[in-house]
C-alpha cells in the first residue's frame, strides 16, 4: 500500500483544496437534505373490498370473501390474507412476504387485481366491486380542521375544498384528502297511509322522477358557420322544482310535494365524521412527496394557511391538527443537540488524553468527516431523520478511533525524536493497515440490518451506509488529513535527534499496575480463562432478565384512544357515546392542547407507524395532544378512570404512538380453525387464561358478538297467489326503509342522489314494521305482516378470516411491562391447551411479538455473511489461522458488560439493542486486531515472546483505552433516547467490559494458544 500520509504531505496545497471542497459540499449538501420524522418503510398491504347489499355475514364470508381469497392465494409472495365479512360487505387485506423487493411490489398488486378479475364472474349476481386500494401507505402529516359556529357541512365542505386547491399548489405536496365529508342526498318521504290512499306504486314515484331529470343527448344542428346544440328545460333546479313534478295518480295529476315530504339533507345513516375540540370539522389532510423535506413544506403550509384566514368568512376558523412539521422540527433539534453533547464529550476526552495541540487535530477531523457524511447521504438519498440522525451520533464515537490512533503514534514518534515528516509517514506505516482492517471490521458488524429484509430492517436500514461512510471517510482523513494538521498543530519539546531517539517508558504508575496486573493474569491463565467463561455464562443467563421489547412507545405527546361499540351498533350510537367523551375532555382542557375525534372510521395515518381503521360503523377514535409528555402520563390515567366508570358496555383501547411497525394490542393471540362454533370456545378459554393474569386489563376479542336482525318468513303460496315474487317484496322494502336512489340533481360541483323512502315515523320505529305498505299492483296495498311472519334473531354481524380459515383473536392490554414479555409469557401458559388441539386449529402469537421474531428471523438471514466477510478481513490482516481464531474468540465477550448493563440500566431488548450488540462484535474485533498486530511486530523485532505480548499491551494500552473512553462516553448523550438509549447501552457497556478484557484476556488466551511461559 501507498504511504498516503506521505503523499498528502507532498501535496499540501491539493489535500487543502479538497478539504475546503467538502466543507462547503457538505454544507450545501446538510441545507438540502429531506426532513423526515421516521425513515421511510413499505407497508406491503393491499385492500380489495366488495359489497353484496342484503347479504348477512355468513353469505358474504361463504359466497364472496372465500371466493375471492381462494384466488388471490395463487399471488407469487403471498405471506397472508387477512380479512372480515359483514353484512353486505367484505374487506381482504393481502399482506406480501416482507422480503418481496420493493420494485416487485406494484407488479404484485396487479396480479392480485388480474386474479380477482378472473374470479369476478363467478360472484352472485348483485356483487359490487371487488374494488381495490394499493396506496394504503399514504402519510398525512399535516391536517387541519375547518369549522364554524353556525356553518353547515357543506359550508365547511366548500371552504375546505378552497384550501385543498390552493395547497395543491405547493411545491412537495403529493396527495390531499379532505375528511369528514357529509354527503348530501334529496330525500322524497312519503307517508305509509297516503301510498296505501293513493293505490299508487313507489316505482311510478321514481319512474317520474327519473323520467324528468335523466341527462340525455338532444342534438346539433350544423350550419355553415357554427355547431347548435339544443338544450331543453325541465331538468330540475331547486328543491321547488322537485316538488312540482306532476304525479300521475288513478287518473289524477298531483304534485309530488302534496303527497310527500322533499327534503334537501345529510345522508342518513350519515358519513364518518370529524369533530374538532368537540365541534363538528370537515378535515384537510396533506401528504409530502418521498424525499420532501417537511420543513420547509410546513414553512410553506404556514405562510399560505395564514393568508387564506384572512380571506375565509367571518366564523370560519382553520385549526392545525396534526402538524408533522413541527414534531420534525423539535426531534432534528433534540438530535442536533445530543450530537453537540456527544461531539464535546469526545473533543474532551480527546484533550484530556492528548494534550491541546493534539486534541485540535482530533477535532479538526470531526466537522469534516461529518461534512463528508452529509454529501454521501444526499447522494444517497438519505434523509434526516430518527435513524440517520441516531447513525451520526453512533458514528460519532467510533469515527474519532482512527484519528487518536494516528495522532498519538504520530506525537510518540515525535518524542523519540523524528521529524514531523518521518513521524507522520511512519505512523501511517505502522497503523493505516491494521486501522483499515478495524475499520472494515467494525463497518461489517451493521451488515446484518444492510442487508436483511424485513419492514423493521427496511425502517432501520439508513443505519448501515451513514456509520459505513462516517468510518472509511475517518480512516481517509485519518491518513490523509489528520496527519497534515499534526505536521502544523503537533509540537514537542526538547527533541533530541533521531540516532538519540529514547523509548516509551514502561516504568510509569499506572502502566506499572497494569503490567503486573496483566503478568499475574499470565500466571494464572486457568484461572483467568475459567472466570472468563463463568463470566460469559452469567451474563447469557442474566439476558432472560432483560425485558424484552419490538420498538418502545414514542415520546410524542398524542394518546390514542379507540371506542368500539358491540357489533351491529349504529353510528349514531358511536357518535353519542364519542360525545360523552368529549364532555370529559372539554372539562381536562387545561392539560390538553387539542383534540380531534373521528366518528365511523379511525383517524387517517399521520404518522407511518401508525394504522389506520377503515370505515366501521361502530367504532371512533380520539387522537388527544396532551401538553407535553409529563401531562400525557398523568392524563393517562385520567382517562382510564373515566373510560372504565362512565363506558362500561365500550370496549376502549388507549395507546401510545409506537417508534416502529404498530401493533393493535400489547398482547395479542390468534385462535384459528376450521368451525367458528369450535374457535369460539377455544378462543373462550385463552381469553380466560389472559384474564387470570392480574397484570393484563382489557381482555377483549375481535369478533364473538351475534347482530339483532328481523326475519321475515315470507308466504311463498300467498305471495303467488297474488302475483308477485319475494323479489319484489325486497326491493319495495329497501325503498321504503333504507330508500332508493331514482334520479340525480345537478348542484354546482355536487352530485345529489335523489332518494324515494317512507316517512321517517314509519320505518325507525320497529313495532311499525309490520304495518309497512306492500303493493300488490291492481290489488292496491297490503301490511307486510300480511303477507310475512316476522321475527327476532340474531345472527353473525362479523367474521374475521386469516388464511381461509375463521380467526379470533385474543387481545389485551398491560399494566406494565412490555408487550413481548407478556404475550410471550401467556402464550407458553396455553401449551397444555396447544398440546390438544384438534387437527387444522392453532394458537399463534400476534403483533408485536410475532414482528419481533419475524425480525430476528430476518436479521439472522445475513449473519453468516457477516462473520465470513469478518473471517475474510482478518485473514488478510493477521494471515495466521491460530491468530484469526484467537480474534474471534474476543467478540463474545461484549455479552458480559452487555447483560448487566442492560440490567442495571433497566432498558429493554429490542430490535434496536440486538442490532447494537451484532455491530458490538466489529469494535470488539477491531481492537483486538490492534493488539495482536502489535504483538507481531514485537516478534519480528525479535523480542521474547513473553515480553512481546506484556509490552504489546502495555503499548496499545493507551490508544486501545482512548479509542474506547470516546465510543464509550460518546454514547452516553443517547441513552437519554427512549428509541436509541437501548443500543447505546448495549454498546456502551459491552464495549466497556470487552475492551478491558481485551487487554488482560486475550494475551491471555495468546499465552495459552503458542505455549509462550516466563
Amino acid at each position: 500500500m501507498k504511504n498516503l500520509t506521505e503523499i498528502a504531505l507532498k501535496n499540501k496545497d491539493l489535500v487543502w483544496y479538497f478539504i475546503i471542497i467538502t466543507f462547503i459540499a457538505g454544507i450545501v449538501s446538510y441545507v438540502q437534505l429531506g426532513r423526515m420524522e421516521d425513515p421511510p418503510f413499505t407497508i406491503r398491504q393491499m385492500i380489495v373490498s366488495a359489497s353484496w347489499p342484503g347479504a348477512s355475514a355468513q353469505q358474504m364470508e361463504e359466497q364472496v370473501t372465500d371466493k375471492l381469497e381462494k384466488k388471490i392465494q395463487d399471488t407469487v409472495g403471498l405471506d397472508y390474507v387477512k380479512s372480515y365479512s359483514s353484512a353486505g360487505s367484505t374487506v381482504i387485506y393481502v399482506n406480501l412476504r416482507q422480503d418481496v423487493d420493493n420494485e416487485k411490489i406494484r407488479q404484485r398488486w396487479q396480479e392480485v387485481r388480474n386474479l380477482c378479475e378472473d374470479e369476478k364472474g363467478n360472484l352472485p349476481e348483485g356483487v359490487y366491486g371487488p374494488y381495490y386500494n394499493d396506496r394504503f401507505d399514504d402519510v398525512y402529516g399535516s391536517i387541519y380542521a375547518v369549522t364554524g359556529e353556525g356553518y353547515s357541512y357543506e359550508d365547511l365542505r366548500k371552504n375546505a375544498e378552497k384550501i385543498r386547491r390552493l395547497l395543491l399548489s405547493l411545491p412537495n405536496v403529493q396527495k390531499i384528502s379532505l375528511l369528514g365529508e357529509q354527503t348530501e342526498k334529496v330525500y322524497i318521504e312519503v307517508e305509509n297511509h297516503k301510498l296505501a290512499e293513493l293505490g299508487i306504486s313507489p316505482e311510478i314515484i321514481a319512474n317520474a322522477i327519473k323520467t324528468q331529470n335523466e341527462m340525455t343527448p338532444t342534438g346539433m344542428v350544423e350550419t355553415k358557420s357554427d355547431n347548435i346544440y339544443l338544450r331543453i328545460t325541465g331538468k330540475f333546479k331547486d328543491i321547488d322544482a322537485i316538488k312540482d313534478l306532476p304525479i300521475n295518480a288513478g287518473g289524477k295529476v298531483l304534485r309530488l310535494g302534496d303527497i310527500a315530504k322533499v327534503e334537501r339533507r345529510y345522508s342518513e345513516p350519515a358519513d364518518p365524521k370529524m369533530f374538532f375540540n368537540g365541534k363538528p370539522a370537515v378535515g384537510v389532510a396533506v401528504s409530502m412527496e418521498p424525499g420532501g423535506n417537511i420543513l420547509t413544506l410546513g414553512d410553506r403550509l404556514n405562510d399560505l394557511i395564514g393568508k387564506i384566514k384572512d380571506d375565509v368568512p367571518l366564523g370560519i376558523e382553520i385549526n392545525k391538527v396534526s402538524d408533522q412539521p413541527a414534531v420534525v422540527k423539535d426531534s432534528i433539534s433534540e438530535f442536533v443537540s445530543t450530537l453537540r453533547e456527544s461531539i464535546i464529550i469526545v473533543l474532551v476526552v480527546s484533550f484530556l488524553s492528548l494534550g491541546v495541540r493534539s486534541g485540535l487535530v482530533v477535532a479538526g477531523c470531526i466537522p469534516l468527516v461529518l461534512a463528508g457524511v452529509f454529501c454521501g447521504m444526499y447522494l444517497l438519498g438519505i434523509d434526516l431523520q430518527k435513524i440517520s440522525l441516531g447513525s451520526l451520533i453512533i458514528a460519532l464515537g467510533l469515527l474519532v478511533d482512527d484519528a487518536i490512533i494516528a495522532v498519538e503514534m504520530m506525537s510518540v514518534k515525535l518524542e523519540e525524536g523524528y521529524s514531523r515528516f518521518d513521524a507522520a509517514c511512519y505512523a501511517f506505516r505502522a497503523t493505516a493497515k491494521p486501522m483499515l482492517t478495524g475499520t472494515l471490521i467494525t463497518c461489517a458488524g451493521f451488515i446484518p440490518v444492510a442487508f436483511s429484509k424485513g419492514m423493521a430492517s427496511e425502517f432501520c436500514k439508513s443505519l448501515f451506509p451513514v456509520i459505513a461512510i462516517a468510518l472509511l471517510l475517518s480512516w481517509i482523513i485519518s491518513v490523509m488529513v489528520a496527519p497534515l494538521f499534526g505536521y502544523y498543530l503537533i509540537r514537542i519539546p526538547n527533541v533530541k535527534e533521531k540516532d538519540e531517539k529514547k523509548s516509551i517508558s514502561l516504568e510509569k504508575v499506572f502502566y506499572g499496575y497494569f503490567k503486573k496486573m496483566l503478568i499475574w493474569c499470565l500466571n494464572h491463565r486457568k484461572l483467568v480463562i475459567g472466570l472468563t467463561i463463568f463470566s460469559f455464562i452469567g451474563a447469557i443467563f442474566s439476558l432472560k432478565f432483560v425485558r424484552q421489547e419490538f420498538f418502545p412507545p414514542s415520546l410524542r405527546p398524542e394518546i390514542l384512544v379507540a371506542l368500539e361499540l358491540p357489533e351491529g351498533a349504529s353510528l349514531k350510537a358511536s357518535e353519542d357515546v364519542s360525545a360523552q367523551f368529549s364532555e370529559f375532555l372539554n372539562e381536562t382542557k387545561n392539560e390538553i392542547d387539542n383534540y380531534s375525534y373521528y366518528v365511523g372510521e379511525g383517524a387517517p395515518r399521520f404518522v407511518l407507524t401508525t394504522s389506520p381503521k377503515l370505515p366501521t360503523d361502530n367504532y371512533a377514535q380520539f387522537v388527544i395532544v396532551a401538553k407535553d409528555v409529563e401531562s400525557r402520563e398523568d392524563l393517562t390515567k385520567k382517562i382510564k378512570q373515566e373510560l372504565a366508570e362512565k363506558f362500561p358496555s365500550v370496549r376502549t383501547t388507549l395507546k401510545f404512538i409506537q417508534t416502529g411497525p404498530p401493533a393493535d394490542y400489547p398482547i395479542m393471540l390468534r385462535v384459528s380453525g376450521y368451525d367458528k362454533n369450535k374457535v369460539r370456545e377455544l378462543a373462550g378459554k385463552v381469553s380466560n387464561i389472559v384474564s387470570q393474569d392480574p397484570n393484563n386489563e382489557n381482555v377483549t376479542l375481535d369478533w364473538n358478538e351475534k347482530s339483532k336482525v328481523l326475519h321475515l318468513i315470507l308466504d311463498q303460496d300467498k305471495l303467488r297467489t297474488m302475483g308477485i315474487t319475494g323479489q319484489s317484496v325486497s326491493n319495495m322494502l329497501y325503498m321504503e326503509l333504507s330508500g332508493m336512489t331514482v334520479a340525480q340533481y345537478y348542484a354546482g360541483d355536487r352530485t345529489v342522489n335523489i332518494d324515494l323512502r317512507l316517512k321517517n315515523d314509519d320505518r325507525q320505529d320497529l313495532s311499525k314494521i309490520k304495518d309497512i305498505p306492500i303493493y300488490l299492483g291492481s290489488a292496491g296495498y297490503v301490511p307486510l305482516e300480511q303477507v310475512a311472519k316476522i321475527t327476532f334473531e340474531a345472527e353473525d354481524g362479523l367474521i374475521w378470516r386469516r388464511n381461509l380459515k375463521p380467526t379470533i383473536t385474543v387481545q389485551a392490554d398491560i399494566k406494565s411491562g412490555t408487550a413481548n414479555d407478556a404475550t410471550q409469557k401467556i402464550y407458553d401458559e396455553t401449551n397444555e391447551l396447544r398440546n390438544s388441539l384438534p387437527l387444522g386449529y392453532s394458537i399463534e402469537v400476534d403483533g408485536a411479538l410475532s414482528d419481533s421474531q419475524k425480525a430476528i428471523q430476518f436479521l439472522s438471514v445475513p449473519v453468516p455473511i457477516m462473520i465470513l466477510v469478518i473471517i475474510t478481513l482478518l485473514m488478510f490482516q493477521l494471515r495466521d489461522i491460530k491468530l484469526v481464531i484467537l480474534t474471534l474468540c474476543t467478540a463474545p465477550l461484549g455479552l458480559i458488560g452487555v447483560g448487566f448493563g442492560m440490567l442495571i440500566t433497566d432498558k429493554s431488548m429490542g430490535f434496536v439493542a440486538q442490532l447494537g450488540i451484532l455491530a458490538l462484535s466489529g469494535m470488539i474485533i477491531r481492537n483486538s486486531v490492534i493488539l495482536i498486530d502489535q504483538i507481531k511486530k514485537h516478534l519480528a523485532e525479535g523480542e521474547d515472546p513473553w515480553d512481546a505480548v506484556i509490552d504489546s499491551a502495555v503499548l496499545r494500552f493507551r490508544p486501545i483505552m482512548l479509542t474506547a473512553a470516546a465510543a464509550i462516553l460518546g454514547m452516553i448523550p443517547l441513552m437519554k433516547s427512549t428509541f436509541w438509549g437501548p443500543m447505546a447501552v448495549a454498546i456502551a457497556s459491552g464495549l466497556l467490559i470487552a475492551t478491558i478484557l481485551t487487554l488482560l484476556v486475550l494475551p491471555t488466551m495468546y499465552a495459552i494458544c503458542y505455549k509462550i511461559k516466563k
